[in-house]
């Protein structure tokens, strides 16, 4: 079933305190998607995402929203940052590598769940090999070959009498009965696993050596000991990947990356031309034009094929404090048609970040410090006194919102998560209150007295 825009907003609130006007633009553009492939095929083809520009300053829940959306939906996604690319023919990543890597999500992610597919079929198949090779032994002195395919019994056994043959089968199926109960779990076996192919990093991209070669190279063995319950994990994850269709999974990505692909582009305002095309100002120029054909819409080569650009949503996010939107390329600007501006945050704003969401700091903390029998508290003062402190934060120093309170926790905790953990501390409870706040936090986390620069 496919959320509404109120039900995704809905979800992003439990997360995310305030930018309701951010929330209500992304949660469209999500059900936009989802309407398009409903309308008949002729007119989904003429039908393309508004991409969004996210501005605001730093640590006001841009990034956030993009990561929570993308769990929302279950689609290929990649955060990316815009400053990590350079003008082709300079030294830096090549920006079509952004649909590169958004593809191997894609992969990862539709591998996983044909995995679950078959991991009932899986399970079976590594106990039965676990079962075979705890009866038998190692075999010694084995044709040359896949060392993996005696532990799997898929190589040819040599006749053996029947009646050796029975008892061998009895003593398997003892082995299996052991093995269901859990009681041989910690027995130490030896496997040959198959080792990765290694890698070579070129422009900022890994290749798979397998991969260039087409697959000639042999695989790489090696012997590892371990216990039954590694084992039967390692070969439970072979067998499932012998029984996906790589061709499928590769087929159905490459759909969801062209058809549900969303790329986050953060600090886009770091590649804006403020003073013309000067300097290093031409390399960010030349940035935003490489960037420009993938959200306009092209194809792009990756190991699996090409893929289309076309329909994947873009959503950038800057907090354009030197520059502005404007000093963007007029091209790039007019593939961003939807402007969505998020506000910086208040002591109001603090107070329900450190209460409402399901990942609050305050919650975090108790259940850290309650591993070392330290149960916290934090009353309604100190929720208080801690979002004023914040907002005194990053009003003297550098404004970067939610981010502040970590660095308020960090201090304002220190000496109590330094002393817990001592065996011979008994278990105790701690109410912090505006009292200890105003305590433990420096001078530069308070309000400033400005009376001493009034003449």
């Amino acid at each position: 079933m496919e959320l509404t825009p109120r039900q995704i907003v809905h979800e992003l609130d439990r997360y995310i305190v305030g930018q309701d006007e951010a929330k209500k633009s992304v949660a469209i553009a999500l059900r936009n998607r989802y309407r398009r492939s409903r309308v008949d095929e002729a007119l989904r083809e003429e039908i393309s995402p508004k991409n969004i520009l996210m501005v605001g300053p730093t640590g006001v829940g841009k990034t956030e929203i993009a990561r929570r959306l993308a769990r929302l939906v279950n689609a290929p996604f990649i955060k990316v940052e815009a400053t990590k690319f350079t003008e082709v023919g300079y030294v830096g990543r090549d920006v079509e590598s952004i649909i590169r890597d958004l593809t191997e999500n894609a992969i990862r992610m539709v591998r996983k769940e044909h995995e679950e597919k078959v991991m009932p079929r899986a399970r079976v198949l590594a106990e039965d090999a676990l079962a075979d090779l705890l009866s038998r032994g190692p075999k010694r002195g084995s044709a040359p070959g896949n060392p993996l395919d005696y532990l799997l019994g898929r190589q040819k056994e040599p006749a053996v009498p029947s009646e050796e043959s029975s008892a061998l089968a009895r003593k398997k199926e003892d082995i299996r009965q052991q093995l269901m109960r859990g009681e041989i779990e910690d027995t130490e076996l030896e496997i040959e696993v198959e080792e990765e192919m290694p890698t070579l990093e070129l422009g900022g991209n890994s290749i798979s050596l397998g991969d260039m070669m087409g697959n000639m190279m042999p695989r790489q063995t090696r012997r590892r000991h371990v216990k039954v319950r590694d084992a039967r994990k390692i070969l439970t994850e072979q067998e499932a990947a012998k029984l996906i269709d790589n061709d499928a999974v590769q087929e159905e990505a490459i759909r969801r990356t062209e058809q549900n692909g969303i790329v986050f582009i953060d600090e886009i305002d770091k590649i804006a031309s403020s003073s013309g095309a000067h300097g290093p100002d031409v390399s960010r120029e030349g940035v935003q034009r490489d960037i420009l054909p993938i959200v306009e819409g092209c194809t792009v080569n990756t190991k699996y094929g090409p893929v289309k650009t076309d329909f994947m949503l873009f959503i950038a996010a800057g907090a354009f404090h030197v520059s502005k939107v404007s000093d963007l390329i007029p091209e790039l600007q007019g593939r961003f048609p939807v402007h969505v501006q998020l506000n910086s945050l208040t002591q109001k704003d603090f107070e329900r970040i450190l209460t409402e969401p399901e990942n609050a700091l305050t919650r975090q903390y108790k259940a850290l410090l309650a591993v070392d029998r330290v149960m916290l508290d934090f009353d309604d003062s100190a929720i208080s006194a801690i979002a004023q402190a914040a907002c005194n934060a990053n009003d003297n120093q550098e404004d970067i919102g939610a981010r502040r309170l970590h660095a308020i926790f960090e201090e304002l905790l220190e000496d109590i998560s330094f002393n817990a953990g001592d065996e011979n501390m008994p278990p105790f409870a701690l109410t912090i209150d505006a009292k200890y706040v105003e305590d433990h936090l420096k001078e530069e986390n308070k309000a400033l007295d400005l009376k001493k620069y009034i003449l």
